[in-house]
């Protein structure tokens, strides 16, 4: 008898760790994204492609979403005070700056990044 009950603690033991392992805490589904709450994969994976879904250019040079990046970009003069983000990053003031990024993406993942939220 003593040996099931070690065989069946053995079990759920693997059980749980197979668990953990496979559905880990943050990934797969049901994982939230930062930003909007919105439980995707499709969010998940654009963070790991270093992407704002919601400013439409890279997460690390984000001057919208990093104070510490948007001081650099205004430190440098590339700062468009009417709409309050980075020049290089300013879509309403140059359309064609988010085509580059887009471009960028696309060359990188073989596909077009999701439109901007904003």
């Amino acid at each position: 008898m003593k040996i099931v009950s070690v065989v069946r603690g053995t079990f759920l033991l693997l059980g749980a760790v197979m668990c953990l392992a496979f559905g880990g805490c943050g990934s797969g589904e049901g994982a939230a994204d930062s930003k909007s709450g919105a439980q995707t994969d499709a969010a998940t994976d654009f963070v790991q492609r270093d992407w704002c879904v919601e400013h439409g250019v890279p997460e690390s040079k984000c001057g919208r979403c990093n104070a510490k990046l948007a001081a650099e970009f205004q430190k440098k003069g590339d700062w468009c005070a009417e709409h309050n983000r980075p020049e290089s990053q300013c879509f309403i003031c140059n359309p064609d700056a988010e085509a580059k990024f887009a471009a960028v993406y696309e060359v990188k993942f073989g596909e077009m990044p999701p439109k901007s939220t904003e």
